[in-house]
C-alpha cells in the first residue's frame, strides 16, 4: 500500500542534508561548513539552504548532488536521497489529507505519521499499553475514548485512523518490531473477554513474517526503556541501503520530541538492541500470549 506524503519526504530530505553537513569538515575551519558557505558555493541564498534543511522545500537533484560533493559525502548516498524525494516532488495530495481533522498540518504527530506511511521499518517500545499498530478496535477505543486529550466526537475517528495505519502491517509492506512490557500486556483496559480479543489480535499479527513481537518480563531488572516509551522509523531501499533517517519519536502529553541527529538516534537504536535482547523472543512471546488465552 503506497502512502506518499510530501511533507514527510521534504522533512526527511532536510534531515539528511542537515546530518550530511554536520558530519562534514571544512578544510579551512576544521568545523562543519555553515549553511552560508554552502549557499555561496552553490550560488543560492542562505535562506534557501535553511529552508531545505528545515524541510520546507525540495532541492533539485543537481543541488543535492552538489551539496553532497561540497560535504565530501558519498555520491551513492546522494542518489538514494534523490530517489527518495522524487516521488512526491509534484504531488499535491497526501494519504493524510482524509484525516486532516485528526492530524492537521500543525499537529505534533503530523510529521511522524506521514513518515510512518513511507517507512520500511518501525521499532516501538511499549510501556503502558499495546501499541497502536497492533491494537484491536475495541481495545483502541477503550484506550482512547476516556482520554482528556481526545474530544468525544473524535474518539471513533481516531480509532479508524489507527486501523488505517495498521493496514501497512497487514499487507506486509512495513516491517515492525515491538517490545511490550508484560504489565502493558496485562493491564485490564477491557473486561476479560475484551482483553482476550486484544491478545488474540496481537497473536495473529505476531505470526506475520514482517512482525516481531517481544515481551519484557516483569522480573527483568534495569533496561534502556525505563525512561519511557519511544519509537523510531527507518527508510531503506529494497536491498537495505539507507535512503533517509532513521528518526526517533517520543510522545508526551500534547506534544512530541523528534530526534533526528545521527548521534541522537543511535542512542535509541542501541536501546532497542538492549530491549530486544532482554525480552522474550518472538516464539516465546507468542507462547506467553497463548498461555493468557488458555487461562
Amino acid at each position: 500500500m503506497i502512502r506518499d506524503d510530501a511533507i514527510a519526504r521534504k522533512w526527511l530530505t532536510g534531515v539528511e542534508l542537515s546530518n550530511t553537513r554536520a558530519e562534514a569538515i571544512d578544510g579551512e575551519t576544521g568545523e562543519p561548513p555553515s549553511q552560508q558557505k554552502l549557499a555561496r558555493e552553490m550560488g543560492v541564498t542562505r535562506g534557501l539552504t535553511g529552508h531545505w534543511e528545515q524541510g520546507r522545500y525540495f532541492p533539485q537533484p543537481d543541488q543535492i548532488r552538489q551539496w553532497y560533493n561540497l560535504c565530501n559525502a558519498s555520491p551513492e548516498a546522494a542518489e538514494r536521497l534523490i530517489e527518495f524525494g522524487r516521488p512526491d516532488q509534484s504531488s499535491t495530495t497526501s494519504w493524510l489529507d482524509r484525516w486532516k481533522d485528526i492530524v492537521p498540518h500543525d499537529h505534533f504527530m503530523r510529521r511522524y505519521v506521514g513518515a510512518e506511511g513511507i517507512a520500511t521499518h518501525v521499532f516501538y517500545y511499549a510501556q503502558m499499553f499495546i501499541p497502536a499498530l497492533l491494537q484491536e478496535p475495541d481495545y483502541a477505543l477503550a484506550v482512547t475514548a476516556p482520554s482528556a486529550r481526545v474530544s468525544p466526537d473524535k474518539a471513533r475517528k481516531l480509532v479508524e485512523f489507527r486501523m488505517f495505519r495498521q493496514q501497512r502491517v497487514l499487507d506486509g509492506s512495513l516491517g515492525l518490531t515491538v517490545v511490550i512490557e508484560e504489565d502493558a500486556l496485562d493491564r485490564p483496559i477491557l473486561d476479560r473477554a475484551g482483553m482476550r480479543n486484544a491478545w488474540r489480535r496481537l497473536l495473529e499479527l505476531s505470526e506475520r513474517d514482517n512482525v516481531d513481537v517481544r515481551i519484557l518480563r516483569r522480573e527483568v531488572g534495569r533496561h534502556d526503556g525505563l525512561e519511557g516509551r519511544f519509537q523510531f522509523a527507518s527508510f531503506c531501499t529494497p536491498d537495505g541501503q539507507v535512503q533517509a533517517g532513521p528518526v526517533a519519536y517520543i510522545e508526551v502529553p500534547n506534544s512530541a520530541l523528534y530526534v533526528t541527529t545521527r548521534a541522537g538516534v543511535a542512542q535509541y537504536t542501541d536501546s532497542s538492541t538492549d530491549l530486544a535482547a532482554k525480552a522474550l523472543s518472538d516464539d516465546a512471546a507468542r507462547k506467553a500470549i497463548e498461555e493468557r488465552l488458555a487461562a
